[in-house]
């Protein structure tokens, strides 16, 4: 199939572009002050609302401020990082401990507001990890997180369950890794089965304290080896 002809981008990303690279270039300084709407749309030779549409984007990858009745002000020279680029620059340790903190609150509220639902997706899911012991390492891990997945889900808070599933990816890839450089299941390919047959049962039983209890030293434990091999 022939490649078609580009088509010029349209005049809001242009102009956004354009007004992004003299900002980064200094033109306009960090803390100073835009020209007006009329004087920009003027000098890029496209209408008001084009500039209005630019400078919305740039407010939105933290560039600039809009201060009512004052003027739109220079705040950054480089576009603030999404929450999900960030967690892919972060080191895995602080991944980690963040995750601690949400996944074990998750456990408690699992105790608490389980449903029969949940606790057959618990178990079901506890079985897989029991079955992908017989795969390999990136099979294994994402049998495992399956698992922690299902225990977020069963705290039924939405907000608990999104940042666990931003976090899933960096603590796959730092698990693999540390799977492959430990050797941790040469020895027992199905590790710490009973830590996690513990926290299932101690969520269908309605334990909150056993369960967080449980989890955190699984977690603390999986740290410290990613602390290890990131000395």
């Amino acid at each position: 199939m022939p490649l078609e002809a580009l088509r010029p981008s349209p005049l809001v990303e242009q102009a956004t572009q354009r007004l992004r690279q003299q900002i980064a270039a200094g033109h306009w300084p960090v803390g100073g002050k835009l020209p007006g709407e009329t004087t920009l749309a003027r000098e890029l030779g496209v209408g008001r609302s084009t500039v209005r549409e630019a400078l919305r984007a740039l407010a939105g990858a933290g560039l600039v401020r809009p201060r009512h009745g004052a003027g739109v002000f220079v705040i950054a020279t480089e576009p603030a990082e999404d929450w999900p680029t960030r967690l892919r620059r972060a080191a895995v340790t602080d991944v980690y401990e963040v995750r601690m903190g949400v996944e074990v609150q998750a456990a408690r509220l699992a105790a608490h507001r389980r449903t029969p639902q949940d606790v057959e997706a618990l178990r079901a899911a506890l079985d897989g990890r029991r079955a992908a012991s017989a795969g390999d390492d990136a099979e294994f891990i994402d049998a495992d997180i399956t698992l922690h997945t299902a225990v977020v889900t069963a705290a039924h808070n939405p907000v608990l369950a999104d940042l666990f599933t931003e976090f899933a990816p960096v603590l796959r890839e730092g698990l693999v890794t540390l799977l492959d450089l430990t050797r941790l299941r040469e020895r027992d390919p199905n590790t710490r089965d009973d830590s996690h047959a513990a926290l299932v049962e101690a969520i269908a039983d309605g334990d909150a304290e056993r369960a967080a209890e449980v989890l955190t030293a699984e977690l603390e434990e999986t740290l410290e080896l990613l602390r290890g091999r990131a000395d």
